[in-house]
């Protein structure tokens, strides 16, 4: 058995000190109290996270490294450990693995603690825990896996010497209400204990615990639960978060009854706390006697705020209306499942902020407490939640409890915004009333993938939902889920669409989309593989290590509380853009912009950019909701730069986001690249059917029926570029194929037969053709000109495509938007400026987890120079404008059975599209999710042809 070690004395020492440190040294009347004499102290007995175990005794009673006494770390899921069986919620029941853990460890307390009240404290354990002191039961056991509980242990401790803790975990619940509502959920099941396990030590007469609200005028009110005969006094200090005093609060009015004392008074001259502004502070409640020496002294941290759900208005937090921009999020990491870290909440809440988003609703159930507290320090919107999923809901007696324990131990956090009754179907609807007993605040309860009392937070809703016109119209909508992320689809994907509607209906609150990280769990029975459960974890923004894919950058640009109005940059262009400040309690006057006038290398230079002019944009003065124009300062020579970058910054100096905007045409960029054609001879035959072609030590071979490159040669390499350009949708027959040769080129022309492109509305009958047009140069250049029937409508994509062996593709390095991929309802997000990227198979969300993907659809393409490990590659560079680069073919996911995440890709290899699809979600087809996602294009009916024109240089 372990005994306490003196690093835990160490630790024990140390935290007197630092409690000691963190306020003025205070005495009594005889001069021998301090803090650490009169405030709660903490003693560990397991570690503090995943990267923080202490070993305890272990024995497993079924599966891995069962039926025998071993050590564990703890806190931890005893899986993760190697012990027991994985389950995941969608499991049967009755097929459920019910394994169940002993543990023991042995602790040694001072002996002056025989005075002190002693607590013993568990944040967390899967899922029934039956705990003994001594050999003595502590308490009833505890059912429920994701709540805090405690037990008063005084009198079972031997002072000065050892005792011993023994817990008995049961996996599975013998209450059948909780395993329904915890562990046939849509998630991963563990057993252990999973949080930390430390004691609480606090003097005789003490301060059990507080409840505190705090609102934005400075007012507070607290109800200060007291275990005291003594107590006469309650004194309220404020101090800031590094110790110093702000002000004494002066006590109005408290109200005393057994157990419990409410309290009344009113601070001045405070900050708010809001998620762009995190004010906090710690609220210092000292217990005194009648002669006004002090019994306890607990401090709270609170954040100043005031919150109300308006019926048929909205939701305001300090008198401002606010509309979330929200994420649902698992505790949760790969190697150690449910048990995580503060340094993980902190990377978890950074990434968050990082995406300009302002809320997380806790899926689904309450998370561990460092995670609230960053929510708090650096800023988020939190809705909370009790643990059900679907029928059957949890029973009353049982579910009381977990109501009361959740609201207890987060009360005072003033993230925390709404309590949430369960999950999709799974409330009781006899605990709606529970939480405002146990919630000064009296906080609002929602239902959700409801309408329930003043809120609908219906789930999944397609697009044309946001019409919010059925028979409860007048509730406040903000759905609890939307846009659901399996593997690439959702989250960025149709977001633009969704958050433009609800941005501007008055009664949207906004909205959580579904979630934030794929919950990939490493098997430690199956070779530590990461499983996902087939596709029901696989949803998140971030891969399992915080992977980002391309929609945490498209909601960074659409969430962007700086709302740039889209323009282009042409000869025309005077400098102006409309702007909206979206932010809900930040003036524009706090952050700034910063405009780089930028120009770019060539494929055979670095990725990095020469800066022409840089200088800052005056935002000026702009209130939340506030529109109007800026100005970006143009230097004499800006038509020479190739972009115009705008970066603008919050007022902690961190990044809103980069827009960027293409300056020169691709025709005019790439002019000087491609206009030396060189002098000398072009050679060309036809033979066997094949226009044969050779210039520079380049042998071109053409179809002389088809006008299609056949084969590129260049010295005794070929270069697999072949079949193309394929024009997609054509089905027209080849009407002629000519040969006209020159000193300087030669030209191939390939005409299709004509057809009838009469508009709909006249009897005119105007007939078009397509044309292939390849013309090579003395220097080996090779020109490509296709000319297409423009349509008003197309389903099918419109452009070309050639053939080339995926195998022989190594990366490729382009000017264009990037570094990641685009859909038709995904375009936001990148960035134009030149890129490069490795070859990649990753799928996204379920194989590889390597992002930026390789392959699939890039938008904005200049110039691309396809590298092979056979030096077998080209470049090719592109004139016509808002044209995308098809690279290869990406593998379809395995868990898409309907097809709404597997977009069709046109046939070929490399691909140079005017259109591309959309993708859709797990529940949704693209159609439901928005204009955007329509499966037509509308093109209009153009007076000239669609031109693609290219350029490949090998």
């Amino acid at each position: 058995m372990n005994k306490i070690s003196a690093n835990v004395i160490l630790s024990l020492i140390f935290i007197q000190v630092l409690m000691t440190s963190n306020s003025s040294a205070q005495s009594n009347k005889n001069g021998r109290s301090t803090w650490s004499d009169l405030s709660t102290e903490i003693q560990y007995l397991s570690g503090t996270g995943k990267d923080d175990m202490v070993n305890w005794d272990f024995y497993c009673s079924e599966g891995m490294k069962s039926g025998k006494w071993t050590t564990i770390g703890v806190p931890s899921c005893w899986e993760q450990q190697g012990f027991g069986h994985y389950n995941y919620g969608h499991d049967d029941l009755d097929k459920r693995y019910k394994e169940h853990g002993l543990y023991k460890y042995q602790f040694a307390v001072f002996e002056n603690w025989k005075s002190k009240d002693v607590k013993i404290v568990f944040e967390g354990v899967m899922t029934d825990a039956e705990v003994k002191i001594n050999g003595k039961l502590a308490g009833e056991i505890h059912q429920g896996a994701f709540y805090e509980f405690k037990y008063t242990i005084t009198d079972l401790l031997k002072y000065g010497v050892d005792n011993l803790l023994e817990v008995k975990v049961n996996k599975v619940s013998d209450n059948e209400s909780i395993n329904y509502a915890e562990r046939k959920a849509d998630f991963w099941i563990f057993g252990g204990i999973y949080r930390p396990v430390y004691l609480s030590v606090s003097p005789k007469e003490n301060i059990d615990r507080l409840a505190v609200d705090a609102k934005a005028d400075g007012a507070i009110t607290a109800d200060v639960f007291i275990d005291s005969k003594k107590a006469d006094k309650i004194k309220l200090t404020l101090f800031d978060l590094k110790g110093n005093k702000i002000q004494d609060i002066k006590v109005e009015d408290i109200q005393k009854e057994e157990g419990k004392w409410s309290v009344s008074a009113q601070a001045s001259n405070i900050r708010t706390w809001n998620p762009e502004q995190a004010n906090l502070y710690n609220l210092q409640v000292s217990l005194l006697d009648k002669r006004g020496e002090v019994l306890h002294v607990v401090k709270q941290r609170i954040g100043f705020r005031t919150v109300e759900v308006l019926e048929g208005d909205g939701i305001y937090v300090n008198g401002q209306r606010i509309k979330f921009k929200g994420v649902n999020r698992h505790s949760f990491y790969p190697k150690s499942g449910r048990t995580c870290s503060k340094e993980l909440s902190i990377e978890h809440v950074n990434m968050m902020k990082d995406m300009n988003m302002n809320a997380v609703r806790m899926s689904h159930y309450p998370p561990d407490v460092h995670f609230l507290d960053v929510c708090d320090s650096l800023g988020l919107f939190v809705i909370d939640e009790v643990c059900t999923w679907h029928s059957p809901h949890l029973d009353t007696e049982v579910g009381r409890k977990i109501v009361e324990e959740m609201v207890v131990r987060d009360v005072n956090h003033p993230s925390i915004l709404l309590w949430a009754n369960g999950n999709e179907t799974g409330w009781n609807t006899e605990l709606d009333d529970d939480y405002a007993l146990w919630d000064i605040q009296k906080r609002e309860v929602i239902h959700p993938w409801n309408i329930f009392r003043k809120t609908n937070t219906l789930h999944y809703f397609h697009y044309h939902a946001l019409a919010n016109d059925g028979y409860k119209k007048d509730k406040i909508f903000f759905p609890t889920e939307f846009l659901h992320g399996l593997y690439d689809g959702g989250h960025g994907a149709g977001l633009d669409d969704y958050w433009t509607q609800m941005w501007n209906m008055p009664l949207s609150a906004g909205g959580f989309l579904w979630d934030f990280a794929d919950e990939g769990v490493v098997r430690t029975d199956k070779n530590n593989v990461l499983d996902f459960d087939g596709n029901h974890a696989a949803d998140g923004i971030v891969g399992p290590y915080g992977e980002k894919e391309a929609s945490y950058f498209t909601i960074k640009e659409v969430w962007s509380p700086i709302y740039i109005e889209d323009r282009f940059i042409n000869d025309d262009f005077n400098g102006t853009f409309r702007i909206e400040n979206r932010y809900h309690y930040t003036n524009l006057k706090d952050c700034k912009m910063t405009a780089k006038w930028v120009r770019f290398n060539g494929p055979e230079g670095s990725t990095d950019f020469d800066i022409l002019s840089e200088n800052r944009v005056d935002l000026a003065q702009l209130a939340p909701g506030g529109k109007a124009a800026f100005n970006v300062n143009m230097p004499s020579n800006w038509k020479s730069s190739d972009a115009l970058h705008l970066t603008a910054t919050d007022l902690y100096g961190k990044e809103i986001f980069t827009w960027s905007y293409p300056i020169q045409s691709p025709a005019q960029l790439n002019q000087d690249a491609v206009s030396d054609k060189g002098k000398g001879k072009v050679k060309s035959e036809i033979k066997n059917s094949q226009i044969i072609v050779e210039a520079n030590n380049i042998v071109f071979t053409f179809s002389e029926k088809t006008g299609l490159l056949q084969e590129v040669k260049k010295g005794d390499k070929v270069i697999p570029l072949k079949n193309g350009p394929i024009i997609l949708g054509q089905n027209d027959k080849i009407e002629n194929v000519s040969v006209k040769t020159g000193n300087n080129m030669v030209e191939i022309t390939a005409v299709f037969e004509k057809k009838d492109k009469t508009p709909e509305w006249t009897t005119h009958v105007e007939l078009s053709s397509d044309i292939i047009k390849w013309t090579i140069y003395p220097n080996g250049l090779l020109d490509l000109s296709v000319e297409m029937k423009s349509e008003k409508r197309v389903t099918d994509y419109k452009g070309i495509s050639f053939s080339f062996p995926e195998e022989e593709v190594a990366g490729m390095k382009w000017l264009g938007d990037g570094p990641y991929r685009v859909w038709r309802n995904r375009m936001k997000g990148t960035k134009f400026q030149v890129w490069e990227n490795d070859y990649n198979n990753t799928v996204t969300g379920e194989s590889g987890f390597v992002y930026p993907e390789f392959k699939g659809f890039f938008s904005s393409l200049y110039w691309a120079k396809i590298k092979s490990e056979n030096n077998k590659g080209f470049t090719v560079f592109c004139h016509s404008p808002h044209t995308f680069l098809r690279m290869l073919t990406p593998e379809n996911p395995s868990g898409d059975p309907k097809g709404r995440l597997s977009p069709k890709f046109p046939e070929g290899d490399i691909s140079f599209v005017k259109n591309i699809p959309a993708i859709g979600t797990k529940f949704q087809q693209p159609d439901t999710m928005g204009p955007h996602g329509n499966s037509e294009n509308y093109f209009g009916n153009a007076d000239e042809p669609i031109v693609i024109k290219l350029t490949f240089e090998f």
